[in-house]
């Protein structure tokens, strides 16, 4: 069952690349970027993270935190996060629990093969923890600009 726009999200969103476990409440009162990605050090999930990461002020300046998810792990998130320099949370969702419940675990085809993985999604959420926006066609080279650009139409 997916998520769709007037959903509240789970309590619990995962744990980070500290290992410390995510919860909305520690986020109450701010509006989310939550950003579902395949694969750490892929080079368009790179493109994706350093946009976010070089708008991430903008962002922040318009009332957002910026969260990543994908299903590596917390020691390849802390590798992604020092390589790129980014200035937002990661979370591993090792376990693809997060992934099925916000619906963009899926099947996929590449070069003629069918595997399950991460649909590139990102999800807007206001201040009370409710879907206010879904973005699936995501420009990864100008993600943060995407975001801005439609809060301000």
């Amino acid at each position: 069952m997916a998520l769709k726009v007037g959903d509240r999200i789970p309590e619990i969103l995962g744990v980070n690349q500290y290992g410390e476990e995510v919860k909305t409440k520690d986020l109450a009162g701010k509006k989310l970027v939550l950003y579902f990605y395949p694969k750490d050090n892929t080079p368009g999930c790179t493109a994706e993270a350093c946009s976010l990461r070089d708008g991430y002020e903008r962002l922040r300046a318009a009332g957002y935190e910026v969260i990543g998810v994908s299903k590596d792990s917390v020691k390849s998130h802390q590798k992604f996060i020092e390589k790129q320099d980014l200035p937002f949370q990661l979370i591993a969702d090792t376990d693809t629990t997060l992934n099925q419940v916000f619906g963009v675990w899926a099947e996929k085809k590449m070069a003629g093969r069918t595997y399950m993985g991460t649909l590139r999604t990102t999800f807007l959420i206001d201040e009370n923890g409710i879907v206010e926006k879904i973005i699936d066609k995501v420009d990864t080279k100008q993600h943060a600009e995407q975001i801005l650009d439609d809060k301000l139409r």
